[in-house]
């Protein structure tokens, strides 16, 4: 996980993502999902290049299950953008960067 990208947590939940001023991509995930390790090094990316406009986080759907199913997550990964709390924008599946890019335009201005 790169320096960017911040893991959360049920602890952390509410202070990083519910709270946080600026947008937010959250990657559900697994440990044993293989399109999650593939899509990774693209959040990676992504969150070195776009910091100042969107925060990134990752969250272990397997050790935050009350979490994943407060949003639904029924499939991995899934990718959902929270803007003062609320899902704006939801996405699932693995991609290339050009789609996150094009999926999250209107925040990455």
């Amino acid at each position: 996980m790169g320096a960017n990208v911040v893991k959360v947590d049920e602890q952390s939940w509410d202070a990083e993502v519910i709270g946080s001023d600026m947008p937010v991509l959250v990657d559900f995930w697994a440990e044993w999902c293989g399109p999650c390790k593939i899509v990774a090094p693209v959040i990676d990316e992504l969150a070195n290049e776009y910091s100042s406009k969107v925060k990134f986080a990752k969250l272990n759907v397997d050790d935050n299950p009350r979490i994943a199913g407060q949003y639904q997550v029924m499939s991995i990964p899934t990718f959902a953008l929270f803007q003062n709390g609320e899902v704006k924008k939801r996405f699932v599946g693995a991609m290339p960067k050009e789609r996150f890019v094009s999926e999250l335009s209107e925040w990455l201005g």
